[in-house]
């Protein structure tokens, strides 16, 4: 097991037993201090431990070494959970709108439901300030190895927060405002359930555009093709090709070359051209550098 491959279970084993404190309390909470809105977002946070699942599954295959049916690596398994994280995270939203537009209808059909307890309200002030704790914890290492997965599902501890939020709103207004209160804890479920949808679906378009191998930024296209242009030797890039797989990149290029000058001679001038972009751009990178003759200097 790889260092990087350590520091994601690290990671995600810690988000796993707040995940299950968590939901535990929730459950209990909920049940006890009589609020639906609690019992739901014990919900939430069992789908957390659901994602937490798929990433210890997922990241160990990723992490295998490339292998004969598998050349260019197994890299897009991470790219494929964290794919499957996102869609979690909209199913999770819609499901909370869903169930506040029930409970909104519910209200004005005259069912004002129960009035919850003080432990309701503990939960959720818990809940807030723990999973947004995590979500902190989470991103920063997830952006320090650059793990598409590990930043996915830190959007998915704080869309928990956020659903907290939800029903923390609601809870109050439910014990300090009287019935009428009851309201607000629909009405925010409702709103919170947009800004889940809107963080799947920041974490499912990247996947996808991955999967469906989407070229690089424009200006990191650019970016390697001033790098290919500043090694003496190289008079041109052009059909420059480039991809994710994983956490690498792959890039594959044409060069255009001297024509007069030895198979050696361009062989090390497209060797010093692939050491300066995996200096840049990790020592894993995939290149493929096509070498071309010019045409005046071959025919000269």
């Amino acid at each position: 097991m790889n260092s990087r491959e350590k520091e994601i279970y690290k990671v995600t084993a810690v988000g796993t037993i707040v995940n299950v404190l968590l939901t535990i309390f929730k459950f209990v909470a909920g049940i006890v201090g009589r609020s639906s809105a609690m019992v739901a977002d014990a919900v939430h946070s069992l789908s957390d431990l659901v994602t937490d699942a798929i990433i210890f599954i997922f990241v160990k295959a990723a992490s295998k070494p490339i292998d004969h049916d598998h050349e260019y690596g197994h890299g897009k398994f991470e790219t494929l959970a964290t794919l499957i994280v996102g869609f979690i995270l909209i199913v999770v939203g819609l499901g909370i709108m869903g169930a506040g537009i029930k409970d909104c209808i519910a209200f004005f059909n005259g069912d004002k439901g129960q009035h919850p307890r003080i432990i309701a309200l503990i939960a959720a002030i818990l809940s807030i300030i723990l999973k947004e704790g995590v979500y902190r914890y989470t991103i920063l290492h997830g952006k320090k190895i650059d793990s598409s997965i590990l930043i996915a599902n830190a959007w998915h501890h704080r869309s928990d927060s956020f659903s907290s939020i939800a029903t923390l709103i609601g809870v109050a207004g439910a014990m300090f405002l009287g019935e009428n209160g009851l309201i607000l804890d629909p009405l925010a479920a409702i709103l919170v359930s947009f800004y889940i949808c809107k963080s799947g679906y920041d974490v499912v378009k990247p996947s996808i555009d991955e999967l469906m191998e989407k070229a690089l930024p424009r200006e990191t296209e650019k970016e390697i093709s001033q790098i290919l242009k500043s090694v003496e030797g190289i008079e041109g890039v052009h059909l420059l090709k480039t991809r994710k797989i994983g956490t690498r990149l792959a890039i594959e290029a044409h060069t255009l070359m001297d024509g007069r000058i030895s198979l050696n001679e361009a062989h090390k001038i497209a060797t010093t051209a692939e050491r300066r972009l995996k200096k840049r751009f990790g020592s894993k990178t995939h290149i493929g550098i096509h070498m071309e003759p010019t045409k005046n200097k071959l025919q000269s």
